[in-house]
């Protein structure tokens, strides 16, 4: 349970902004062995900012007005709630490497651009439309479940909890944080091995790991089967999984392999995908 916690503090200090300093820092420690074994705790993570992300949601929806927008407004400020935790870390390895795919068709002058910290034309577009899909999304779920609300004989114009777009938010993140583990299981890293943080995370994960990851995942999902239906979740699940598929491919294809940007824009990517899907079964 010790190595457990302190994993999982590990990862916390690697994925988000969230502050582990002083006598908690010395006692989580580091090697390049424990960060690699803090994959497993990705999930975990989602949890974290999942939990994050829902509270914010369900918070804003309790203090707006019952009006049309407010989940619109709700799903905006809850993404950025998500931004500010975790440093838009994922945000920024989606945009790394859409700049480096669209900037060259040459693999190696590819990974070049994706190392170069400034933001190119295509990983603005990237990262613009992205946080739209995000938003767009959850702002119609939100739509949906005061809709909802309304036929079962709610009055149209009462304060609705956002108990299902909530439970989106918590699973999604979760989900895909699971998914990119199995990249790292399928292809090789081939980022900067001397430069780069998420080397000791890129070396291949174990089966233990990845079943460490899992039960994260499954929890999460039994969790948010209270408010979602095991039909919508196996939807949205899928198009993750879909979505995953691709970007498989996608950098087998393109890059012979991956890199920690990789891993980043395959959670959002994935993300995306789950509340697609949730929407499309809805």
């Amino acid at each position: 349970m010790s190595q457990f916690i302190r994993h999982y503090l590990l990862a916390v200090q690697f994925f988000t902004r969230i502050p582990v300093t002083g006598r908690l820092a010395e006692w989580v420690g580091y090697s390049p062995a424990m960060l690699r074994a803090s994959a497993a705790h990705f999930p975990g993570i989602g949890w974290l900012v999942g939990a994050v992300a829902a509270g914010v949601y369900v918070l804003l929806l309790a203090l707006l007005p019952p009006v049309p927008f407010a989940p619109l407004v709700a799903a905006a400020l809850s993404t950025l709630a998500t931004v500010l935790l975790t440093g838009g870390f994922h945000e920024d390895g989606l945009a790394d490497v859409t700049d480096g795919l669209g900037g060259s068709s040459e693999r190696h002058r590819a990974l070049e651009i994706m190392k170069d910290s400034r933001v190119g034309a295509f990983g603005a577009m990237a990262l613009v439309l992205a946080l739209l899909c995000k938003v767009a999304l959850l702002a119609l779920l939100g739509s949906a479940e005061s809709m909802a609300s309304g036929a079962e004989g709610i009055p149209s114009e009462a304060p609705f909890n956002g108990w299902l777009v909530a439970m989106a938010l918590f699973a999604a993140h979760v989900v895909s944080r699971t998914l990119p583990l199995i990249l790292i299981r399928v292809l090789p890293h081939v980022g900067d091995a001397a430069g780069s943080k998420s080397k000791p995370l890129a070396d291949q994960i174990t089966l233990t790991s990845l079943g460490v990851a899992f039960f994260w995942c499954f929890s999460a999902l039994a969790l948010a089967s209270y408010a979602l239906s095991a039909i919508t979740l196996i939807v949205a699940c899928s198009f993750s999984v879909l979505a995953l598929l691709w970007m498989v491919r996608l950098f087998t294809r393109r890059l012979q392999g991956f890199t920690g940007d990789c891993l980043g824009a395959t959670q959002q990517v994935c993300e995306i995908a789950f509340y697609l899907g949730l929407a499309i079964a809805l």
